[in-house]
């Protein structure tokens, strides 16, 4: 029996065809109404993300003075310490050493308030940009009110901690993640293949062939990119979604603001020996004096959890021993030493 048609389409073509329509002129103006809404937000918070991928590079632009160093060996990290605490003088405790990451670049200290900060908040966190062969003291900043430190915040909570900042910028995640995912449905042929998507000519203006063929190439990175920040602006819920269905590690918390061990056997010299152990390539070393951060374990961390870095970056048992300095470097293992 031969189904009933309207034009040229059978009834059933036709009415799905009258589905997908409507739902593609759905999300047509979902995609354009996020895109309207997300502009004024996401373009800043995006320019200051690529500022961030080159903070050293920004930072040696703007205060050229603080990387002008000299060639030569570079100085012990208890060197460092003691030209940085001299030039600091009291009341500033130096919570953490970066090694130059190669010729050129300055070594850093960083120090923090032996007091709390005004009105009972965080101490101040100081800088210290040395010459690194000669462990002379190139600059001095307080990160907070530096560039770079700006813009860390407005990237993470648009200066604006006290406004639920971080929570915008999370939403404003979960925005552009629907932006890339409904684009790319939006870009997908409705009468093609998908070869058809990645010609030119999807329509009769530039612009929107522009749009169709840059769109589906940063659609994907777009999504990660957005996923990350949701999981940024919402540690907690991600944590706890993630949890369910993998096992997590438990979250560090103090940061700089954890307290210092009182009398640590195991000093920034013998640190930095230790990470050297681990055999990697010379790069960028921080020395961490409070013992947190990615793959460090902390100074009030359980007996399981203590180790140090043997020659194949795995951890091994050495008892007795304290320390209130640990190597953080990318993919290179090296724990403090707790008691």
């Amino acid at each position: 029996m031969q189904q009933p048609v309207i034009g040229t389409l059978p009834i059933k073509q036709a009415s799905s065809a009258g589905v997908n329509g409507r739902l593609r002129r759905l999300w047509l103006n979902i995609h354009l109404c996020i895109g309207l809404g997300l502009a004024v937000m996401v373009v800043p918070i995006s320019i200051s993300g690529a500022l961030l991928v080159w903070h050293d590079h920004v930072d040696a632009l703007i205060n050229p003075v603080r990387y002008a160093v000299t060639q030569g060996t570079v100085q012990p990290p208890s060197a460092l310490l003691a030209s940085a605490s001299a030039s600091l003088g009291q009341g500033f405790e130096p919570v953490m050493v970066r090694m130059p990451e190669g010729a050129g670049w300055p070594a850093t200290v960083t120090a923090r308030e032996q007091r709390r900060g005004e009105g009972g908040g965080r101490p101040r966190l100081v800088t210290v940009y040395l010459d690194p062969p000669t462990a002379r003291v190139l600059d001095t900043a307080e990160f907070r009110n530096s560039l770079i430190g700006f813009l860390h915040r407005f990237h993470e909570n648009l200066t604006i901690p006290e406004y639920s900042g971080r929570a915008i910028v999370g939403w404003a995640g979960v925005g552009m993640l629907v932006l890339s995912l409904s684009g790319i449905y939006l870009w997908w042929p409705r009468n093609a293949g998908f070869l058809r998507g990645l010609h030119w000519r999807r329509g009769p203006a530039t612009s929107f062939n522009l749009h169709h063929l840059f769109g589906f190439w940063i659609a994907i990175p777009l999504a990660v990119v957005s996923a990350t920040g949701i999981y940024l602006g919402f540690p907690q819920q991600a944590r706890e979604l993630l949890g369910s269905v993998a096992p997590m590690t438990p979250p560090q918390r103090g940061g700089f603001n954890a307290p210092l061990l009182a009398s640590p056997n195991l000093n920034a010299d013998r640190a930095g020996n230790c990470e050297r152990e681990c055999g990697r390539a010379a790069g960028r070393r921080d020395l961490l004096a409070d013992a947190a951060g990615p793959g460090v374990a902390r100074s009030t961390a359980q007996p399981e959890q203590r180790g140090a870095c043997n020659r194949h970056g795995r951890r091994s048992q050495r008892d007795g021993e304290q320390s209130d300095v640990a190597i953080r470097r990318p993919n290179c293992a090296v724990d403090t030493l707790d008691s």
